[in-house]
């Protein structure tokens, strides 16, 4: 961590999003009302970023970064690369990697993103790849981590078998949890189901004996949202596909019941009697209510919010990097990786 300042530093890419520094800003504005210990250091066009500072005088004291640069949706990971150090979101994860902040946040580009980050912060001792890892709502009593989610669309077992790990790690940390329940998704629970990628990672994780995490076989893409598992493992291809379909089918439900209730008189009166009810579904389909996807596996903290959030995801972003941050996610993944190893015998690394 930082030293120099009271609590989490958190370097704050302002200029990426839909929106930019205006929900960027006001999202750093809440968190920081939520918790007046932290700190950021904001990168952007100054111009832009001190005019929306002004306007939330609870970060009077932020650092601002000039930048000239910055990474659009359209730019590809190596063109992003090339501009890190003088793009927003560049500087922001060249933050961390210089010590100067304790982890990153952008809703800009992911695969940019990922790129910046892979390249400069390079990956833990051991580990072949990192993860992009989020949390998602269930029915049970706390949500469900699910990576990875888009950071890389082929994996092998011993891919898996690291996400799992740094997945169980991530849902102490996050949710506090003693002993994460941990599957692999699959297109059938039976043994036999599965590509051998997916059947290789499970006789791995059947080898963990730490008693910190367990692993309980194959979960169905159907039971996600059960509360029936804290953590599933599957390939980002896989996972970023999940992701969306459920972001889709949540918005497909609250837009057909906005519909429904609109369709006639008697629908409106019954929406006032059971509003709510819909304003708590809604609240628990919103995105924003379970913003922050975390780089895990780097040897240093990224978070990446959705680039359509509004300030109030923004601030639950900043919330997961203060959260991770606070219980040093890093260490915890080392420690819980070298457990595993001492136990299962890991292939080895792709060149």
């Amino acid at each position: 961590m930082a030293t120099g300042h009271q609590g989490p530093r958190i370097a704050l890419d302002a200029m990426g999003g839909d929106v930019g520094p205006a929900t960027m800003v006001a999202g750093a504005a809440i968190a920081r009302k939520r918790n007046s210990g932290i700190r950021f250091v904001l990168f952007g066009d100054e111009a832009q970023v001190r005019a929306e500072v002004a306007r939330h005088p609870v970060l009077a004291d932020s650092e601002i970064v000039h930048t000239e640069d910055v990474i659009t949706g359209d730019d590809k990971p190596s063109q992003a690369i090339r501009r890190a150090k003088t793009s927003s979101m560049g500087r922001a994860v060249l933050a961390v990697k210089d010590g100067l902040a304790d982890a990153a946040l952008s809703a800009g580009n992911t695969g940019a993103l990922m790129a910046i980050a892979k390249l400069n912060l390079r990956t833990m001792h051991g580990i072949d790849r990192p993860a992009l890892a989020a949390l998602m709502p269930t029915l049970g009593d706390n949500d469900v981590v699910m990576l990875d989610l888009g950071a890389n669309t082929e994996c092998d077992a011993r891919n898996l078998a690291e996400f799992a790990v740094m997945g169980a790690a991530y849902a102490r940390a996050a949710m506090g949890l003693s002993c994460p329940r941990v599957r692999l998704l699959n297109i059938g629970t039976e043994e036999l189901k599965g590509t051998g990628e997916v059947k290789d990672a499970a006789a791995l994780l059947r080898t963990q004996t730490s008693g910190e995490w367990r692993f309980d076989g194959f979960i169905e893409a159907d039971r996600l949202g059960r509360g029936e598992v804290d953590v599933v493992v599957t390939d980002g291809f896989s996972g970023n596909i999940a992701l969306k379909s459920i972001e889709g089918t949540a918005r497909f439900i609250t837009d057909l019941l906005k519909r429904a209730f609109s369709s006639s008189l008697r629908s409106k009166a019954g929406f006032l009697l059971s509003r709510p009810a819909f304003t708590l579904l809604r609240g628990h389909l919103d995105p924003n209510n379970h913003n922050g996807a975390v780089f895990l596996g780097l040897n240093g903290l990224v978070i990446k919010s959705h680039g359509s959030a509004d300030a109030t995801g923004t601030a639950n972003a900043i919330d997961v990097a203060v959260r991770i941050v606070s219980e040093d996610i890093t260490r915890r993944i080392t420690e819980d990786l070298d457990r595993f190893r001492t136990h299962a015998e890991l292939p080895e690394a792709a060149a």
